[in-house]
């Protein structure tokens, strides 16, 4: 049983390696212009050890995205409020504290110009939440759609991330979420 820990842990720190070096890499240029050999060499693994946890240089991309946006919403504690607020319109801090502890990857993710598709994503979990949040409301005039508002949030709020980790985080992350709710608070729809 201890030998299962052993792996366990082993393989986890191989996968943060590889991951490591890879958004180090990503950070410096173009994913095109990444080798499976250089992820290897600066993760000091060998290349099959790569290739044992990853299909490709695009299927890393696409796990690290995933198991981020994953992790950034389970932890940032987004379970729907008693009165069926969605937790990350109603608690910011939590979410810009991940976006701190977790700079290399979203200044990697956001600063790469060719990369959509962490960005797509962003606002996809985020425009879901907000469109969530807006079925529970009663408040929305009919004639307002709810796709649209949800995308205009999202749109204000990734774009507000991205200027905040290209800007090298000029704010707490207190003071980031406490602005940013008040932005939020401040549409009468939400």
């Amino acid at each position: 049983m201890g030998t299962g820990i052993k792996t366990d842990r082993r393989i986890l720190r191989t996968r943060e390696a590889i991951n490591r070096a890879f958004l180090e890499l990503f950070a410096e240029k173009e994913l095109e212009q990444i080798t499976i050999n250089e992820i290897a060499e600066r993760a000091n693994v060998n290349r099959g050890t790569v290739y044992l946890h990853y299909t490709d240089k695009y299927d890393l991309l696409n796990r690290c995205i995933e198991e981020h946006l994953g992790t950034m919403f389970l932890s940032c504690n987004m379970t729907r409020t008693p009165d069926g607020d969605v937790g990350l319109i109603r608690e910011m801090k939590p979410v810009f504290r991940y976006f701190e502890q977790n700079f290399l990857f979203f200044s990697a993710m956001l600063a790469n110009q060719r990369t959509t598709i962490f960005r797509e994503r962003l606002l996809e979990i985020v425009s879901a939440n907000v469109i969530h949040k807006l079925e529970t409301k009663k408040s929305v005039p009919e004639e307002m759609d709810k796709q649209l508002i949800a995308h205009f949030m999202a749109s204000a709020f990734v774009g507000t991330v991205e200027w905040w980790i290209q800007n090298r985080m000029p704010h707490t992350p207190e003071e980031m979420a406490q602005q940013v709710r008040r932005l939020f608070e401040g549409n009468t729809i939400l």
